[in-house]
């Protein structure tokens, strides 16, 4: 049998790095520890005309079976570092491949508060101020000072590029769902106390028997939201399925005061819009947890119905599935559209 020339890199699977576990193999992969090594795999996956896939903590993303057709660039440079300044305020550095929790956690193990209603949130720090990642009352918008990227089409990095021009909103922003712009490093605007930011969610006040508006002290907090999530299968745990999700998979949808249904919870959004549960629509469609997707192999969390859970055999396509059977669900009953929260890779709803 004739030996090929060439012999093709072996290729690597994905879904082992996605918190689904999820996902085909990636033609080429280049793990890259440090941001000029990002850099310099995304200047060559351009120069090869190959299509790019930036890949983190792997949380908030559903890829096809079919896998990556070109170069996956998964950020891995951590590290983060503080400074303390004259307002007594801290300006919190973190390296784009730092696991986002790890850095909650130092920031509370230091002293400080300001991101403890954020753990628990699975992937890496450079996804944050892409998704505008929000959990408990807390957004990432709220304390993001700027960032430092790497822009693909001057081929030049940028740095401390201003929060205002990301265009920040609720779990999105003008780097969500491009490609343009590599995110490298990240700083926050911490307060310099002890203390949490201000308890706004009503569970988390319940959970902490406090007031809305209250503080308490950053550590308290933090294990109250790590609770939460506990009992919501949020906290990562590789032997519960539960777990086995991409987190919330819908946004929970900003409509019109007159669209909402009578019974429904909401909040304020913008001028005459309220927002309303995703969980609330799903549940009072007639899903309830545990709900089976195809064979099973996919279902709605037994703690969560917002989360969409592969339960060790499932396929993307079975979860695609499941999340159109529950899209389309709640549009019938409740004539609301739900949007889905992970950035689909090479699939669809």
């Amino acid at each position: 049998m004739p030996v090929p020339d060439v012999v093709p890199p072996p290729t690597q699977r994905l879904a082992p790095l996605t918190t689904l576990r999820l996902g085909g193999p990636a033609h080429r992969f280049v793990e890259a520890t440090s941001a000029d090594a990002v850099v310099d795999a995304v200047r060559a996956a351009d120069a090869a005309g190959e299509p790019l896939l930036l890949l983190g903590g792997g949380s908030n993303v559903v890829i096809a079976d079919e896998g990556w057709p070109g170069t996956v660039v998964r950020v891995a440079h951590t590290g983060h570092a503080l400074e303390r300044r004259p307002d007594g305020s801290v300006l919190l550095t973190v390296e784009a491949g730092t696991e986002w929790d790890e850095v909650v956690a130092a920031c509370v193990a230091e002293g400080l508060g300001g991101l403890e209603c954020l753990s628990g949130i699975p992937g890496r720090t450079g996804a944050t101020p892409v998704q505008n990642v929000g959990a408990y009352g807390v957004e990432v918008s709220d304390l993001l000072v700027d960032v430092d990227l790497y822009d693909r089409r001057s081929r030049a990095v940028r740095a401390h590029v201003p929060a205002a021009e990301l265009g920040l909103a609720y779990r999105t922003s003008v780097l969500k769902g491009r490609d343009e712009a590599v995110v490298l490093r990240v700083r926050f605007a911490l307060p310099g106390d002890g203390q949490s930011a201000p308890v706004r969610y009503p569970e988390l006040a319940r959970a902490l028997g406090v007031e809305a508006g209250a503080r308490v002290p950053a550590a308290v907090a933090r294990e109250a939201v790590l609770d939460l999530r506990r009992g919501k299968g949020m906290v990562l745990d590789p032997d519960d399925h539960d777990t086995w999700s991409a987190g919330s998979f819908f946004t929970n949808p900003v409509v019109a005061e007159e669209d909402v249904p009578a019974d429904a919870p909401r909040y304020p959004a913008d001028p005459g819009r309220v927002k309303v549960p995703a969980a609330w629509l799903i549940e009072h469609a007639g899903f309830r947890r545990g709900h089976p997707g195809p064979g099973g192999r996919v279902a709605l969390s037994t703690k969560h119905v917002l989360a969409l859970t592969n339960r060790g055999r499932g396929t993307t396509a079975d979860l695609l599935e499941l999340a159109r059977e529950v899209r389309d669900g709640v549009r019938s009953r409740w004539g609301v559209a739900l949007s889905p929260e992970p950035v689909l890779v090479g699939c669809h709803l």
